[in-house]
């Protein structure tokens, strides 16, 4: 096992009727800056709760932060905390909203232009010069409730870049699973695909001394197997979205990454996909993930075998199962609703490998993946096969 520390001090607040809350869990005496997206929590009743929770706290509300939240709305926000003294943001949403905030936390008190802050990865450690912040989550999908990463796009230049840091994790993060039953079904989709990637991204790398970090790992990929299709159908259902919800925090709060290797690159590539085509997140990974792990499958056989066997039940040799465990994986996609060819979901596609090459080349990042032999001409065989 790989060593490793393990920092997380998000208070994670879970279950029914948490919202009320807030009053205890905001400072005290805190101008609070309320952000949120697109509207549908004054739809579902969560902007009542919230406002209800925050009575006798001072309030100043900006709405709008998009999915893929934008660069240029975000330095807006970031105006109005500086303009009105706001000293703690509640971020109501889902991973784009609290991805946002993260980037408004770190940007009001940085010292230069706030782009550098995507177009050189800077981390954020000193909890003295960000905003504090909380969130209520609305929609499980990112993880974002419980860690220190965000991803916010660049939309003059059509870039989706992250950022993150130890001084970036959530006050505390309000969990309540009822959230969900109003939520469309695209989204409950795309919510059980990201955070099945996720998991993925941490684990079809190659086998380990992480035994623990594995079985972990496989436990979150089997719930969302038995809930994800369900959940969908049934938002309703208890069970189902507490188990849903509890899955997508666990999947990327940092546990199962420690003391073992780790990817990243479907991510990677997949973000351009987003920036371009405006394609949801979680099916710009359904779409390049099985491809990744086809042009790597020599080096990833080995676990993609383990993941077959002890997901899927296949049975087999070594490459039998391995190749297997990739169409399973894609079944399970289609079964959540994903399309997963490029083509299914973008217009004019032809030249998107070249882009991404160019683009990559451009940042510098010529090696990925768990062993950093995801070459640029993997990458473009990837993008190719994804077609």
């Amino acid at each position: 096992m790989l060593n490793f520390e393990l920092y997380n001090p998000t208070n994670l607040v879970f279950g029914k009727g948490q919202i009320e809350k807030l009053s205890v869990l905001v400072p005290f005496g805190s101008k609070i800056l309320l952000a949120y997206g697109g509207g549908s929590i004054f739809k579902n009743g969560i902007y009542v709760q919230v406002k209800t929770a925050l009575s006798g706290f001072e309030i100043v509300e900006f709405g709008g932060i998009e999915p893929n939240p934008h660069f240029e709305t975000l330095m807006k926000a970031v105006a109005v905390i500086k303009e009105q003294n706001i000293d703690f943001i509640l971020a109501v949403g889902g991973g784009s909203v609290i991805d946002g905030v993260k980037f408004l936390s770190a940007a009001v008190h940085y010292d230069g232009d706030p782009i550098e802050i995507l177009q050189k990865r800077i981390l954020f450690k000193d909890v003295s010069k960000v905003v504090p912040f909380g969130s209520v989550l609305t929609l499980p999908a990112t993880g974002s409730e419980m860690n220190s990463g965000a991803v916010v796009t660049i939309a003059a230049t059509q870039e989706k870049l992250t950022l993150g840091g130890s001084a970036l994790f959530p006050k505390f993060s309000i969990c309540d699973p009822s959230v969900i039953a109003s939520l469309p079904k695209r989204q409950l989709q795309n919510g059980v695909v990201d955070a099945y990637t996720h998991v993925l991204e941490q684990y079809l790398t190659y086998p380990h001394d992480g035994y623990l970090q594995d079985r972990i790992a496989e436990s979150i990929l089997q719930t969302l197997i038995q809930v994800g299709p369900n959940v969908v159908e049934n938002p309703t259902d208890y069970a189902l979205a507490s188990n849903f919800m509890w899955s997508c925090t666990m999947a990327l709060n940092g546990l199962i990454q420690k003391g073992v290797p780790s990817d990243w690159a479907t991510h990677m590539i997949g973000h351009e996909l987003t920036a371009l085509y405006g394609i949801d997140h979680a099916r710009t990974l359904a779409i390049i993930g099985p491809n990744l792990y086809r042009v790597m499958f020599e080096t990833k056989k080995g676990k993609l075998a383990q993941y077959g066997k002890r997901i899927f039940n296949l049975t087999g040799t070594e490459d039998e199962i391995a190749l297997e465990a990739i169409n399973k994986t894609v079944e399970f996609f289609h079964t959540m609703g994903m399309q997963t060819k490029l083509s299914e979901c973008a217009k004019d596609f032809e030249k998107t490998a070249d882009f991404i090459v160019n683009r990559f080349e451009e940042r510098g990042w010529i090696a990925m993946g768990e062993k950093q032999n995801i070459t640029l001409e993997k990458v473009k065989s990837i993008v190719e096969m994804s077609y």
